[in-house]
């Protein structure tokens, strides 16, 4: 007898209103192009962000089970919550025009985990980039973007990233309609 994977009996679950997420969510997470880290990262990250416990629960149980290394979640973690933090605050900036007082102001937000990654400093920055998508904050999209290709990523990294991100934040929704 098969065992079924966590993610899996999470798209058991999903309603018929969701048919099209039970399928994406089983092929956005055979990328060609993310390592087992980044797709694994991004998708903790996200679903951290989506804040579902139990699409969060299953997604770390099957990445423990592909044997992705604790510095992947801790960084998820991370990102996750510098993310719920900082899109708030630069999406403000950038609704508020750029001829705005606010944009010349300090933050004044420590962001010292930016620079202190458990993983790299590219596959970090991915999977700020795909919270920050679920977040809305095009400033913090842009920025993560410019860093993840220096870092030696590619555009259909961070495309499979996002596909990602938008499918995970759709499981949680789904889940609690």
């Amino acid at each position: 007898m098969t065992q079924v994977s966590a993610i899996e009996a999470i798209r058991e679950k999903l309603p018929d209103a969701a048919r099209d997420i039970r399928l994406n969510l089983q092929s956005v997470l055979d990328s060609q192009v993310l390592s087992q880290e980044q797709k694994w990262g991004v998708a903790l990250a996200c679903a951290f962000a989506a804040r579902n416990e139990e699409l969060r629960t299953a997604i770390q149980e099957d990445a423990k089970a592909a044997g992705v290394p604790d510095a992947v979640l801790d960084d998820a973690k991370a990102a996750a919550v510098l993310m719920g933090m900082n899109n708030v605050y630069y999406r403000f900036r950038h609704f508020m025009g750029a001829d705005k007082a606010y944009n010349t102001m300090p933050p004044k937000l420590r962001m010292q985990r930016l620079a202190q990654v458990a993983t790299s400093k590219a596959d970090f920055e991915l999977l700020c980039l795909a919270v920050s998508a679920i977040n809305g904050c095009e400033m913090c999209v842009r920025s993560h973007e410019q860093v993840v290709l220096h870092g030696g990523l590619t555009d259909q990294h961070v495309h499979d990233a996002v596909r990602i991100a938008a499918t995970v934040h759709a499981a949680a929704v789904a889940l609690e309609v």
